[in-house]
């Protein structure tokens, strides 16, 4: 029988193994060496697209990284077989990757002698994962998939120049993502295209200015108040809403004014950044605090970022995704105990 786990309350369908991974390292019955782990950490760190993009865009005269602090984090699955063998079990979880902010090695690994295969997948929009796959695990067994990164993590400072920023003319193929509607944020909704229309505006306002004007109406009009996810139309019209909400709504009305915009997500709490361009047309993105203490244009935060965006297609879902969760699915008689992990194990 095949189990579905639902580690975010979706519908999970079932995976298509085959062997087409993309960095498959083969056989990890073994214990890895020296070069295996570097493999490793090759595999696991290196930046996605879109991260890779982001660094190379960042101009080091607008935004100042301050303050490195590293952290030992250790993220992976955990299973428990019950009283049957266990033929197949694939399981995904999203993993920190490179960003200007923040680096990401990884300093060790526990792979158990069921773990058939391994690789990583990148995220069209801001996200890494790894794909793990275990086979014939016995009845009463564990085999776990494990990986502790090291990620150093900067306090982001604004401290460049501000006043030549433009809202972007035209933005890159995969960035404009960053202005259409993904889930639980519809920036063509009316109610959101009437706040666009009825922020005041003055002709020697500065996009920079008309950002902030943004950010600080969504904090004067909804309350911070934990509750059930919902959309940013939703949390506007209750009037309230927790980080998720506020970011949202603040994502949704920069992209109705044609300004990108994406959520930022760390362990236990999200952000939104948005870009605007300079006079040569480069790419800035700058970050925000929508729930909590004020902070526009900086960030004083030592969570890894786990993701940046809110869109992603993932294989395992049939619908688009606001957040590359966890997924498993498993084939065997009796249903196994899956925990997916990530916590901080140490820092410096």
């Amino acid at each position: 029988m095949t189990y579905p786990i639902h580690p975010r309350r979706q519908p999970q369908p079932r995976p298509t193994l085959g062997h087409d991974l993309r960095r498959s390292l083969g056989s990890t019955h073994a214990p890895l060496s020296r070069r295996s782990l570097l493999l490793v950490a090759a595999a696991c760190c290196a930046p996605s697209a879109v991260g890779q993009e982001t660094t190379a865009t960042a101009d080091d005269a607008r935004l100042e990284f301050v303050a490195p602090e590293k952290q030992l984090w250790q993220v992976g699955v955990k299973v428990m077989t019950a009283g049957s063998l266990c033929e197949e079990i694939y399981a995904t979880f999203p993993v920190p990757t490179e960003w200007p902010e923040q680096n990401v090695q990884v300093v060790d690994q526990s792979l158990s002698r069921y773990v058939d295969r391994w690789d990583t997948r990148d995220m069209l929009g801001g996200a890494k994962q790894v794909l793990v796959r275990m086979v014939n695990v016995p009845p009463n067994t564990a085999s776990d998939a494990l990986f502790t990164f090291e990620v150093t993590k900067s306090r982001i400072k604004n401290v460049g120049e501000i006043n030549d920023l433009v809202i972007p003319q035209k933005v890159e193929r995969e960035e404009r993502v960053f202005l259409g509607s993904s889930p639980y944020i519809d920036p063509r909704h009316g109610k959101i295209r009437k706040i666009v229309n009825e922020l005041p505006a003055t002709d020697d306002q500065t996009p920079w200015q008309q950002v902030e004007q943004i950010y600080d109406w969504v904090r004067d009009h909804v309350e911070y108040r934990e509750g059930e996810i919902k959309t940013a139309v939703e949390a506007l019209d209750d009037g309230y809403g927790d980080c998720e909400e506020l970011t949202s709504l603040f994502v949704a009305i920069c992209r109705a004014k044609k300004i990108p915009a994406r959520m930022v997500w760390i362990p236990g709490h999200c952000y939104p950044e948005f870009m605007l361009h300079d006079a040569s047309g480069t790419p800035h993105w700058f970050p925000c605090q929508a729930a909590g203490t004020r902070q526009f244009g900086e960030m004083d935060e030592y969570k890894p970022i786990l993701q940046k965006g809110d869109r992603f297609k993932v294989p395992e879902q049939k619908s688009v995704q606001r957040y590359v969760a966890e997924f498993c699915k498993v084939k065997a008689r009796s249903k196994p105990d899956v925990t997916f992990v990530r916590e901080l194990s140490d820092s410096e």
